[in-house]
């Protein structure tokens, strides 16, 4: 399933597209039909007729990682061909440097139902924007962009 998505990725209009073959089993999942192999095979052309279908995307987000690490990261690089960033919804706690190292933006952590989504402040999960930078030791470094789903609620009653 694809839809575009403006709330999931900051300051992005975000193709979003969900991977099946998940690896997880977070309680309380959105998406449990994920964990089987359904749907159409993710490929460059696929990706391509994507993102010439949807004109006005700045960013790609696969919304899970599927089973193929290295077919992913080669997906990643052609989204970066076709002159957008790369997206990585992953549940899982750490990812591998390689992610790190392709996409601008990887959200890390598996859903636990009592800590709540990515909107609550006592959420697990985290969304980090990656840097770039091949001359400094590591050459990415990351900056979490969490809080900006914290939105703060705002009581039309209250008096100041």
């Amino acid at each position: 399933m694809t839809s575009v998505v403006i709330e999931e990725i900051p300051d992005r209009v975000s193709l979003a597209v969900d991977i099946s073959n998940c690896q997880g089993n977070c309680v309380g999942c959105h998406s449990p039909f994920l964990r089987e192999d359904i749907g159409e095979e993710l490929t460059e052309d696929v990706v391509s007729s994507l993102v010439e279908a949807n004109f006005g995307v700045n960013c790609f987000l696969f919304l899970g990682e599927g089973n193929d690490l290295p077919a992913l990261l080669r997906l990643a690089d052609h989204v970066h061909s076709l002159g957008l960033e790369a997206a990585l919804y992953s549940g899982r706690k750490e990812v591998e440097r390689d992610i790190y190292l392709t996409f601008d933006y990887v959200k890390t952590g598996p859903y636990m139902e009592h800590f709540g989504p990515l909107n609550e402040r006592t959420t697990n999960q985290r969304l980090y924007k990656v840097i770039h930078d091949p001359s400094s030791k590591p050459d990415y470094r990351l900056t979490d962009l969490t809080s900006r789903f914290w939105h703060k609620g705002i009581d039309p009653l209250r008096e100041d």
